[in-house]
């Protein structure tokens, strides 16, 4: 799980790669409990999305710094 504090210390394109990579992570989570309609583990999901809403505050707020 990423912290924003971390997340801020980052250029914008290590960010969209992190942000790329935990959108793929996602994805193959919901698949993967889709197909087997149980897991050992469903909080992942969970994580995965808290992790991409961080992504995406940090992100804009380094774009609305930048246009300033």
């Amino acid at each position: 799980m990423y912290k924003a504090k971390d997340l801020r210390d980052q250029s914008q394109e290590e960010l969209q790669a992190i942000y790329d990579e935990s959108c793929k992570k996602l994805f193959g989570l919901v698949n993967e409990f889709k197909s087997q309609k149980k897991r050992e583990k469903p909080h992942e999901i969970k994580h995965a999305r808290k992790d991409i809403a961080r992504l995406l505050t940090v992100l804009s707020e380094k774009n609305r710094a930048g246009k300033s």
